[in-house]
């Protein structure tokens, strides 16, 4: 498949789907020292090419924020106390016109733990965090991420249209989900 970026917006942070963790697994907060469980996870899912290049990003983009991580940064743990997915509830300028929204950051949920009901439970904490601090969200993906962009029209966003490739984009996942996403 034609691996296309896209960007999504919520336009509010109201009504937020609610999902339980399935047994075995808690939820936790990112706590200082953490950047290497981020950087395993995020590596796992073909990121980044090795845990160091993830490092790297890791301390480009969060590492003066790091108190802040304690506050937006979710870890699931399963019943080892092994950090087995992630994602951060961040924030940026989604236009580009200095309008700061939150944004759903970084999502990864190592492949072993796929398909386990973890990532609508990740995204619920993720979005309720968001909403004590903006009023709507964004996030960026790509069509070869097509499971997960149905799971975030399922919870409300929708295409931001930026570009001729954004069409595209879109009428590919409206193909490949059997769904109509573009009015």
């Amino acid at each position: 498949m034609k691996r296309i970026p896209l960007k999504m917006i919520r336009k509010d942070l109201l009504h937020i789907p609610e999902y339980s963790l399935p047994n075995g697994f808690r939820m936790r907060l990112f706590e200082k020292s953490d950047e290497h469980n981020w950087a395993k996870i995020e590596t796992s899912v073909d990121e980044f090419e090795n845990e160091e290049a993830a490092l790297e990003r890791f301390n480009k983009e969060f590492g003066a924020y790091l108190d802040e991580m304690t506050r937006r940064c979710i870890f699931i743990e399963n019943s080892n106390g092994e950090a087995i997915g992630t994602t951060t509830a961040w924030y940026g300028d989604l236009k580009g016109d200095g309008e700061i929204s939150g944004r759903i950051h970084w999502v990864g949920v190592a492949p072993e733990y796929q398909g386990k009901k973890l990532a609508k439970p990740l995204l619920s904490a993720a979005m309720n965090i968001l909403a004590n601090y903006h009023s709507k969200a964004y996030l960026t993906s790509q069509t070869t991420s097509y499971q997960a962009v149905n799971m975030y029209l399922n919870y409300g966003f929708e295409p931001f249209i930026t570009g001729p490739t954004c069409n595209e984009a879109w009428s590919l996942l409206e193909e490949i989900l059997n769904r109509k996403i573009l009015v």
